[in-house]
């Protein structure tokens, strides 16, 4: 993990150091938006490439949301072009939820990315996340109560669809990248929703100059983040153990341990036996709070010596009065009975 930035004086970003991680990609997308992050990556990326023989595409993904963005999808395209770099406009067509929409967007920014980066061979997907930006992911989660999980953050690599999705700017402030720009020249775009206080992040980022005022500020919240992420990493490892000593048998479809370690073992380590367990079956991103009713139950039964059935998410959970717990996908419900 790379050591925290220091908030004072702004960073020289070494693009050698910013892209280790990629080296061995077998090809990368670079998802830029126009705005100063996304189109100092692009930049740095295309200096950082020059020697290497790895592929580098760019792609730009316009939601359909303001009129203006297919001009900056082309103004992207140009630059792009500059560079020698292959660019790609992906558009977000259908219709569009009046709920959610943030939410909705993002979840078809990434399936276009990856849809385009197996394409055209792409390994990796790199997008231009800041600190900042891992900042307010920790505010929003905290404020929704999310656990340690949670507030790991945006992690700098994660896997999606056997797509690596990559942050390499996930260290740096913002305002290293807008300065980057503005002493290279590299022109951008200003995106007015980064504005637009309906949504929550825009809200977050308005509060973040009183909240460095009392101290709390982005490269602290990142350093939080980073040292939960180890607490996270080293209760996940407990957890896993646990688990294998519980005796676990697979069989087709059906995943059964001896759950006497879900009431033995401290309840935040039962909780993720128990997520881990559910992962067997394929069954992953469970909320939370349902994770916790469901554990509740299963620790007051085992500690009865009573049996359960119960159901979440989509999966069945067996308890025997000898303390197996069978995990199994929850069956077709019969309609019209």
């Amino acid at each position: 993990m790379a050591a925290p930035v220091p908030d004072d004086p702004l960073p020289t970003i070494d693009p050698e150091q910013l892209f280790s991680s990629l080296s061995h990609a077998t090809g990368i997308l670079a998802a830029v938006s126009g705005g100063p992050d996304s189109m100092a990556m692009m930049h740095l990326l295309a200096r950082w490439g020059l020697e290497r023989r790895i592929p580098i595409f760019v792609a730009t993904v316009d939601h359909g949301l303001r009129p203006e963005a297919a001009e900056e999808a082309a103004f992207v395209a140009r630059k792009a072009a500059t560079l020698g770099l292959p660019h790609r406009t992906l558009v977000w067509t259908g219709e569009k939820p009046r709920t959610g929409l943030q939410e909705a967007a993002r979840e078809a920014r990434y399936r276009l990315l990856i849809q385009y980066a197996r394409e055209v061979g792409a390994s990796h997907v790199v997008t231009a996340h800041t600190q900042d930006d891992q900042a307010e992911t920790i505010l929003m989660r905290l404020a929704k109560g999310s656990g340690l999980k949670g507030l790991t953050g945006m992690r700098r690599e994660r896997n999606r669809e056997g797509i690596t999705h990559a942050r390499p700017l996930l260290g740096w402030p913002k305002a290293a990248l807008l300065d980057l720009c503005r002493t290279s020249g590299w022109r951008f775009v200003t995106d007015p929703s980064n504005a637009d206080e309906r949504f929550a992040r825009v809200r977050w980022r308005r509060l973040m100059p009183l909240l460095a005022e009392e101290g709390v500020t982005a490269s602290r919240l990142a350093r939080l983040a980073e040292r939960v992420a180890q607490a996270d990493e080293a209760l996940e490892i407990k957890a896993r153990e646990a688990l294998e000593r519980a005796t676990p048998e697979a069989g087709e479809g059906v995943f059964s341990f001896q759950a006497a370690c879900l009431a033995e073992e401290p309840f935040e380590i039962g909780l993720r036996i128990l997520a881990q367990a559910l992962g067997r079956i394929d069954l992953d991103n469970i909320r939370l709070q349902r994770l916790e009713s469901c554990i509740e139950r299963l620790r007051k039964a085992i500690l009865a010596g009573e049996s359960l059935r119960l159901t979440i998410a989509g999966a069945l959970l067996d308890l025997d009065r000898a303390g197996l717990l069978r995990v199994r996908p929850e069956p077709p419900r019969s309609r019209g009975r």
